[in-house]
């Protein structure tokens, strides 16, 4: 019989803390197992308890202080463990904080001998009320609040904490943030979600009765942002759905990148530079912190640009403009594609070396 697994993300401990704490008590037999990184000693922390006390605490040296090391060297042993351990029925995991959980998602999809054990049924992203605008909007990075992963962690805190959000099955906000701040969580998240004030509404018996569907996360979450993407109507937040054929005119991009990636919103998608035309290059920013890096291949689809960029507020006039303006003018898009033949391009700290240079 396979054990049923909720996992809870978050940027803030507190938050996450007390989602966790309301679900141990909410559903039968459970138990919860917290993960928490030190980045500078390095130190994985492991704790695990049930509605009688603490079970187990055990500290790990990590190689390195990272979640793909946390996640090969215990979480993912630990959950394992858990789930054949016949004393408890379900489990409660509480990923380090800062943490996506779409990693440990693929891992429990794809492991056969796990999948015998463990059944993801939802992962809940537990989000602060008195911060969710700044958490999600603002400049601020993870490790000005220590709570980044590893020493050379630089993610800001509301690419991290959108895109949490963003994979979420549901999202609780530990009290009632305001209309205004709902309404922007409400636009991040994927449109079947619920939406939670506060964690004693949080219902952990339905939250059993769903399942975990990767495919139906990763089509939102995706870059190519392969879901559809309903338009947008609110009172207080916007979306703008940004979309071309055409790609980003390489120099033009690193010359006026700001004009898109910097500002208080959300962005992400994917687009294409002629130089390197095989290749998704994803975009991830949030709060004018912005990402950008090599995803996968187009393959034998048709590449375009597209962007999905969400915020509080008024809708900047501006970006549409800026858009367009970082797009191949159409007759630079006629251009002999064998005129963007080059061995470099000024994008390579951030995408690598161009392959394929004729």
């Amino acid at each position: 019989m396979r054990t049923p697994l909720v996992v809870v993300t978050g940027v803030h401990p507190v938050a996450m803390d007390t989602t966790m704490l309301s679900l141990v008590w909410d559903l039968p037999r459970a138990v919860s197992v917290r993960h928490r990184i030190d980045p500078v000693s390095q130190v994985l922390t492991r704790t695990v308890s049930d509605l009688d006390g603490v079970v187990e605490r055990e500290e790990i040296q990590l190689e390195h202080a990272c979640v793909s090391c946390a996640l090969r060297e215990d979480i993912v042993p630990t959950l394992e463990r858990l789930a054949r351990d016949q004393r408890w029925s379900t489990i409660v995991a509480g990923l380090p904080t800062a943490t996506e959980a779409g990693q440990l998602a693929h891992i429990l999809a794809s492991d056969s001998r796990l999948a015998r054990h463990l059944t993801l049924r939802g992962v809940v992203a537990a989000v602060a009320a008195g911060d969710v605008v700044q958490d999600l909007l603002s400049d601020d990075l993870l490790r000005e609040r220590g709570t980044h992963t590893n020493p050379d962690d630089d993610r800001g805190v509301g690419e991290v904490a959108c895109a949490q959000i963003e994979f979420a099955d549901v999202v609780v906000v530990d009290d009632d943030p305001g209309a205004p701040a709902a309404e922007l969580v409400r636009a991040l998240a994927r449109p079947d979600v619920p939406l939670v004030h506060g964690v004693h509404q949080l219902d952990g018996t339905a939250l059993l009765a769903r399942r975990h569907h990767l495919g139906l996360t990763s089509s939102w979450c995706s870059p190519e942002l392969q879901a559809a993407v309903p338009p947008w109507q609110g009172e207080h937040a916007w979306r703008l759905d940004l979309s071309s054929p055409r790609a980003f005119h390489p120099e033009r991009l690193l010359d006026q990148i700001e004009r898109l990636g910097a500002g208080a919103h959300r962005s992400r998608g994917a687009f294409w530079v002629p130089t390197r035309p095989g290749d998704v290059l994803e975009w991830s920013g949030a709060g004018g912190q912005l990402s950008i890096g090599s995803h996968s291949r187009w393959g034998r689809r048709v590449p375009v640009t597209r962007l999905i960029m969400t915020g509080l507020g008024a809708l900047p006039q501006d970006l549409p403009a800026a858009f367009e303006d970082l797009l191949l003018s159409p007759s630079e898009a006629l251009l002999d594609q064998r005129g963007w033949h080059v061995a470099e391009d000024g994008l390579e700290p951030w995408l690598g070396d161009i392959r394929n240079v004729a």
